[in-house]
């Protein structure tokens, strides 16, 4: 009740942002490549005052890879344009009428069309990184380091790289096997009943030397199945980058993980604009 209360009131116009220019409900799935999936929007947040191109970020909100929608997530879009951040919000096909497979591909599609639009709304299209929350961080590290939907779309994967919010699903395939949950039940209804879609969506199983960087934000008191997700993506990822940019948020559950960048001064951003700069 207190993430959606926090939420509502940026969205009710509580919240200043003063300097910064919205577009909003810009389809990006017109592609024909996108052809059998339903039409979806993104939001385009901008700084007003800049000189040349800036960095862009792309959220892929989170939900259980089953609701959510990007207007809840306009406070973090306005926070960091007014950053100097040129900041994307999208939606996505959500379960039950689509699964994980297309959720990313059409993740990887906002990419795109952000790489091949973003110079017209100020942003630096040789310089995307993409971030999500819980399932949506799932999908920007899924998008990141396979790029397998990237070439189902004909297109080079332009992310140079992740920032994941107490991300889900890192190692789906494990956490689905150790739950046992009952065919198309849970978030089977996402991933199917298939042991090898679990793997083919699992991010760890596709961890290389190639991978542009990871930045890992988890909360101390996150949901049981992220933490234990996290920590063996963290354990894998050790063997390509030994000294990975991880955070552990003290005190930190898994919905204030995101609430917290409603505080305009919170550290994080700080951190989050440092590695966009490596």
């Amino acid at each position: 009740k207190v993430f959606l209360m926090l939420l509502s009131f940026c969205l009710l116009g509580s919240c200043s942002f003063k300097g910064v220019t919205r577009y909003q409900n810009i389809t990006y799935t017109e592609d024909q490549s996108m052809a059998r999936f339903p039409e979806k929007q993104l939001n385009v947040f901008t700084p007003k005052k800049t000189k040349g191109a800036q960095k862009v970020l792309i959220f892929i909100h989170g939900g259980s890879w089953n609701s959510g929608k990007k207007e809840i997530y306009n406070f973090l879009g306005n926070r960091f344009a007014r950053k100097g951040i040129v900041t994307v919000i999208i939606d996505y096909p959500l379960s039950p009428e689509y699964q994980v497979h297309q959720m990313a591909l059409a993740s990887a599609q906002a990419v795109k069309w952000t790489h091949q639009n973003i110079s017209k709304y100020g942003g630096d299209p040789g310089n995307i990184f993409v971030s999500g929350h819980s399932a949506g961080g799932h999908l920007a590290s899924l998008i990141t380091v396979r790029d397998e939907y990237f070439d189902s779309l004909g297109y080079d994967n332009p992310i140079k790289g992740a920032v994941l919010i107490d991300a889900a699903g890192l190692d789906m395939k494990w956490f689905l096997e150790q739950m046992e949950y009952e065919p198309g039940t849970e978030y089977l209804v996402a991933f199917t009943d298939s042991p090898e879609v679990w793997k083919d969506t699992s991010p760890i199983y596709f961890l290389d030397e190639n991978d542009p960087p990871l930045m890992i934000l988890m909360g101390e008191k996150t949901l049981p199945g992220i933490k234990l997700t996290t920590e063996r993506f963290i354990e894998k990822y050790k063997e390509i980058v030994p000294k990975p940019a991880f955070h552990i948020q003290k005190g930190k559950k898994h919905k204030p993980m995101i609430v917290q960048f409603i505080n305009t001064k919170n550290k994080l951003y700080d951190k989050i604009f440092d590695f966009m700069s490596q």
